[in-house]
């Protein structure tokens, strides 16, 4: 990977105004998925700073699976497909919280043993929400989160503030 790639790899993610609904600015992350080289890019950039430190990738549904997917595949590890309500037919904790245009919660299944270390992956960090409750869910399952990580920060919306420290691969 070469900050020539990485920096390709940004100008894909595109900008859809007021989706889904008025004055929100919704980043399409599926240009960026749809092409090989850029998707190979930032995963490597998302797995830098943890490499080696994680058992399983938690992946936050639905854009944060297919980070997850390809992380897990690259680091030989496992999924923990971190839900939304009512997916799971048998969740083993929920969490819930805001977000920048409404309430959601979240549930993981029960596949995590106790204290394995779980790498949090997600496409965007916006408000924190999210990301926030899925640190917590983690801890409910009794395992600790070594990270997390997006592909973009809206520093504007500040999310930071909420989650703690994150690693990002690109801001705006």
């Amino acid at each position: 990977m070469t900050n020539t790639d990485l920096e390709r790899a940004q100008t894909l993610i595109t900008s859809i105004p007021d989706y889904p609904q008025s004055g929100v600015n919704f980043r399409d992350i599926s240009p960026l998925i749809a092409d090989g080289p850029a998707l190979r890019a930032v995963t490597e950039a998302l797995i830098a700073p943890f490499d080696g430190q994680f058992d399983i990738v938690g992946g936050l549904e639905a854009r944060g699976f297919l980070f997850a997917g390809t992380i897990a595949a690259i680091a030989g590890v496992g999924i923990l497909p971190i839900r939304k309500a009512g997916k799971l037919p048998k969740p083993a904790a929920a969490v819930s919280y805001s977000l920048e245009y409404g309430t959601a919660t979240i549930e993981g299944p029960d596949v995590l043993k106790e204290g394995e270390r779980v790498l949090l992956v997600d496409d965007i960090l916006a408000t924190g929400g999210t990301l926030t409750a899925a640190q917590a869910l983690v801890a409910d399952l009794g395992a600790e989160v070594v990270g997390s990580a997006v592909v973009l920060e809206l520093v504007d919306l500040g999310g930071r503030s909420l989650t703690g420290d994150v690693h990002t691969v690109f801001t705006g």
